[in-house]
């Protein structure tokens, strides 16, 4: 069904890439670690596989599949780790009590 000709199939790209988005902000609230996003991803895009695999009875070989799903995965891990980094380069407050003058 994927596919650039379809309307169909343009709509199902777009599915995927909006779900990579939306994975990326699950990357940001469950792993908030961006050295394991690009795991994170990989793993998660590993499983589809193997799903579509056992529920299609055979192993994806569209050119298109595999396509979208790289872009899909890219998209996942390159903006789950931007995402992250800018959470872990927040400045640490350090002035937590004043400071008496002895």
């Amino acid at each position: 069904i994927l596919g650039f000709s379809t309307p169909p199939g343009r709509l199902s790209m777009m599915a995927f890439i909006l779900n990579a988005l939306t994975c990326a902000l699950g990357l940001l609230y469950f792993i908030r670690r961006g050295k394991q996003c690009l795991d994170f991803t990989v793993t998660v895009h590993f499983f589809h596989l193997l799903g579509c695999w056992v529920y299609n009875s055979r192993f994806p070989a569209t050119l298109t599949w595999w396509l979208v799903h790289v872009v899909c995965t890219a998209l996942m891990a390159a903006i789950g780790e931007y995402l992250c980094m800018r959470i872990e380069l927040r400045e640490i407050p350090l002035a937590s009590a004043p400071k008496s003058n002895v």
